[in-house]
C-alpha cells in the first residue's frame, strides 16, 4: 500500500505499446543508430518503420493464406509465401532480390509459348498480325521496282492487305485501348498475361467502346429496354435490334446462367454476348453468377475474341449487392484463367458508371492475386 499522497505504481509501457504496433520499436531504433551512426535518426523513424513492416507482413500472410486455400492446404508453407510475393506486382518489385528459403522457383513461361501447344490456329493469328507494319515497308520498296518490270509482282501485296483488314481492325481494338470517353483507373495482370482494367465511363457510351465483345446482362427474353441493353440498341440501331430478334427466335428463352451471342451491328465491337443473370436470393444464386461469368468468357474464347467489356453486372433487375457481385465476378475470372492452359482473351475491361461501384472494384482488385 502506498501512503497518502504517495506516488502510485504505474506499469512501464514499451515504445511499441505506446505506438500501437506489434514489432519492436526500441530494437529497430537501436539497429538504425548502430548501422547509420553518421546520420540523425528521429524518434518517429523506427515507429514508421515498424508500422510499414507490420503492414507488409500482414499483406504477405493474407496472400499466402489465399494461395494455401486455393491449393487446398490447411497450413501456410514457404512455397505459398513465394507464390504470394510473385503474384503481387508491388511485392514482387520490392522483394525481387530476396530469396525465400524452401520457396522453390517460378519458371517464367511466356503466354505465347503455351498457346502453341493446342493447335496451329493461334500460330496463324500471331503470324498475320505481327508483320503488318513490315508489309507496308515492303510496298514502298517494291513500288519503284514494278515500274521497270512486269506489273504482276506489284499486285500481290495489294491482295494481302485486303485480307489483313479484318485482323488489323481486331488488333486496333486490343492495342489502342477502349477509346475516347473511357478512363482506365486501375489494371491488374493475371498469370497467363490477361489484363484486367477498371474503366470509368457513362452508360450511354458502352456501345462505342473499342473491344471485340460486349457483355449484355439481360433476362430470359433478351430484353433491351433497360440499362446496358438500351444503350446498345441506341448505338447499334435497327440492324442490331433485328439481329437480337433473330437470335431470340432461333435460341428461345435464355436459361439462368446461360449466354447467347449476336452480331454487334453498327458498333465497333464484333459480338454482343447476352447473359441471363440470376436473381439475388434465389437458390444457389452466387454459384449461378460465377457460372454466368465463366460462360461469358467461354463464349468469347469460342469466337477467338481478344478483348471483352463487362459492365456492372449487378443490374437493378437482379438486386445483387455490389460488394458481393464484385467478389464473385473477380473470383470467377481468376479461376477461369487458372484452370485454362491457353486463351485468346488478352484484355478484360470492367466498365463502371457510378462512384460506389468503382470504389468497390478498386478495393477488390487490390486483393486479387495479381502478377
Amino acid at each position: 500500500m502506498s501512503a497518502r499522497g504517495g506516488k502510485k505504481k504505474t506499469t512501464k509501457l514499451s515504445r511499441s505499446a505506446r505506438a500501437g504496433v506489434i514489432f519492436p520499436v526500441g530494437r529497430m531504433m537501436r539497429y538504425l543508430r548502430t548501422g547509420t551512426h553518421k546520420y540523425r535518426i528521429g524518434m518517429g523513424a523506427p515507429v514508421y518503420m515498424a508500422a510499414v513492416i507490420e503492414y507488409l507482413a500482414a499483406e504477405i500472410l493474407e496472400l499466402a493464406g489465399n494461395a494455401a486455400r486455393d491449393n487446398k492446404k490447411g497450413r501456410i508453407t514457404p512455397r505459398h509465401i513465394k507464390l504470394a510475393v510473385a503474384n503481387d506486382e508491388e511485392l514482387n518489385q520490392l522483394l525481387r532480390g530476396v530469396t525465400i528459403s524452401n520457396g522453390g522457383v517460378l519458371p517464367r513461361i511466356h503466354p505465347e509459348l503455351l498457346s502453341k501447344k493446342r493447335g496451329s490456329r493461334v500460330k496463324v493469328d500471331t503470324q498475320v498480325t505481327v508483320p503488318e507494319k513490315r508489309a507496308e515497308r515492303v510496298k514502298s520498296i517494291k513500288k519503284p521496282a514494278t515500274k521497270k518490270g512486269k506489273g504482276k509482282p506489284g499486285r500481290k501485296p495489294r491482295k494481302s492487305t485486303e485480307n489483313d483488314k479484318e485482323t488489323a481492325v481486331a488488333n486496333s481494338t486490343v492495342e489502342d485501348g477502349p477509346g475516347d470517353g473511357f478512363t482506365i483507373l486501375s489494371a491488374k495482370s493475371l498469370f497467363l498475361g490477361q489484363k484486367l482494367s477498371l474503366t470509368e465511363s457513362e452508360i450511354s457510351k458502352i456501345g462505342t467502346i473499342k473491344v471485340e465483345g460486349i457483355i449484355n446482362p439481360t433476362n430470359a427474353e433478351m430484353d433491351l429496354k433497360e440499362g446496358v441493353g438500351n444503350a446498345l440498341e441506341k448505338a447499334g440501331g435497327r440492324d442490331f435490334l433485328e439481329a437480337v430478334k433473330e437470335l431470340r427466335k432461333a435460341q428461345g428463352p435464355l436459361e439462368v446462367a446461360s449466354v447467347a451471342v449476336s452480331q454487334a451491328s453498327g458498333m465497333p465491337a464484333r459480338f454482343v454476348i447476352h447473359c441471363n443473370i440470376p436473381q439475388w436470393g434465389s437458390e444457389k444464386c452466387e454459384d449461378q453468377l460465377e457460372k454466368t461469368v465463366k460462360a461469358c468468357l467461354s463464349a468469347a474464347e469460342e469466337k477467338k475474341l481478344k478483348s471483352v467489356a463487362f459492365p456492372s453486372l449487378p443490374a437493378g433487375r437482379n438486386g445483387f449487392p455490389k460488394q458481393t457481385a464484385a467478389q464473385l465476378i473477380l473470383k470467377a475470372i481468376s479461376n477461369h484463367f487458372v484452370s485454362a492452359t491457353t486463351s485468346s482473351l488478352k484484355n478484360i475491361y470492367f466498365v463502371l458508371f457510378d462512384s460506389e461501384s468503382i470504389g468497390i472494384y478498386l478495393q477488390e482488385m487490390a486483393k486479387l492475386d495479381a502478377k
